[in-house]
């Protein structure tokens, strides 16, 4: 069983990428697993993906299209406000408006750039660029 279904599925989409995999399979399934696939999928890191049901807590196959330099999971999950996610970017991002943080809200998990935009702060979940 795995400590943290996240990291070890940007970990899977990372090692997919080094060797030039087209698709990924990703186990267990998670709603913010998906969320996040969702955020990266809207921001052209990766294609598609569609949910196959194996009974066991189903499986996730992902198109990638070769966009991901790195992501990964952020741990500890740090709590920020809407007016510190330059300190994160600097910490995570290799240059200003090159990448993002996703971070989980009380409005939703969502990028930190439109987090800015809605003035509201949340707990690091993964960067990506």
């Amino acid at each position: 069983m795995f400590n943290d279904p996240l990291a070890a599925a940007l970990s899977k989409i990372m090692n997919a990428e080094r060797v030039g995999k087209r698709e990924v399979l990703i186990k267990p399934a998670s709603k913010l697993l998906k969320e996040v696939l969702n955020i990266l999928n809207e921001h052209n890191y990766l294609g598609t993906f569609e949910e196959i049901d194996d009974e066991k807590g189903g499986v996730l196959k992902v198109n990638i299209l070769g966009n991901v330099n790195k992501c990964g999971a952020i741990k500890p999950r740090f709590s920020t406000k809407h007016n510190n996610f330059e300190k994160w970017e600097k910490r995570y991002l290799p240059a200003k408006d090159f990448g993002l943080l996703i971070v989980s809200t009380p409005l939703g998990i969502m990028a930190h750039n439109i987090a800015k935009e809605k003035k509201t702060g949340g707990k690091l979940l993964a960067y990506c660029y």
